[in-house]
């Protein structure tokens, strides 16, 4: 009996690290899919509404040496400080999630392309960082970026 006991533990503990792997997996194939949609949504209806829509109530953006903090001030600052030729792509390298899935950071390479006054394409490229939290409706949104 005693060794029954132990065996039955032995499968749960097993069980248990198999389906947090599951979760974890599947978890990370939704922050990837977020953070395509949010680069699609970027390069067809522009930076000023794929950051609004993204951003959580709470979501804080650093720019320069200014933090922006709440999703509407997200917006207007992109509403403002956001020019029709400017574009922005990128591409995460590096995704985790916390294990209880409520929490996940992603990193990768970013393109910033521009015209100057003289019609030149200027390209700024860097590594961005993004941390994401479910919402109570399920939806991942950033809270920092």
């Amino acid at each position: 009996m005693k060794h029954f006991k132990v065996l039955a533990m032995l499968l749960l503990i097993l069980t248990s690290c198999n389906n947090s792997y599951q979760n974890d997996e599947k978890w990370k194939k939704e922050i990837i899919q977020v953070e395509k949609d949010f680069n699609d949504m970027a390069q067809k209806e522009g930076l000023v509404k794929a950051f609004e829509y993204y951003a959580a109530k709470d979501g804080v953006i650093r720019r320069g040496k200014k933090v922006i903090k709440g999703k509407e001030s997200i917006a207007k600052w992109y509403q403002n400080d956001v020019r029709p030729n400017e574009t922005l792509t990128w591409k995460p390298t590096f995704v985790d999630v916390s294990v209880s899935g409520d929490l996940a950071y992603t990193y990768g390479d970013y393109v910033f392309t521009s015209l100057d006054s003289l019609g030149n394409k200027k390209e700024n490229k860097g590594i961005f960082h993004t941390v994401w939290k479910r919402q109570k409706d399920g939806n991942w949104r950033f809270v920092w970026d």
